[in-house]
């Protein structure tokens, strides 16, 4: 049987820049290995290789997920605020008196 190659792309952004790498890959590759062909752990030294949250179009995946043609890896930073908080405190600014 022929080894088939997926088109597949893993992307990755900081507030200051962003990154988006192509790749052809065998079929069955899975998240995990994508991310580590796609260099992006050693380009962005924040990326916690053991603690990494991932999805594909905007939806969370576990790192062992095989992908399909046309997939776009996503790699999540982890949130500088809790969003809840955030409202919280917005709010009370705003009616304050």
């Amino acid at each position: 049987m022929a080894e088939v190659l997926i088109a597949i792309e893993v992307a990755y952004a900081t507030s200051e820049q962003q990154a988006l790498i192509a790749l052809d890959m065998l079929e069955g590759v899975t998240i995990e290995q994508a991310i580590r062909a796609s260099g992006l752990l050693a380009r962005f030294q924040e990326i916690d290789g053991a603690d990494i949250k991932v999805g594909i179009f905007g939806s969370v995946c576990k790192l062992d997920q095989p992908l399909k043609q046309g997939d776009r890896v996503e790699i999540y930073r982890p949130l500088r605020h809790d969003p809840k908080e955030a409202r919280r405190q917005r709010a009370a600014k705003e009616y304050h008196f």
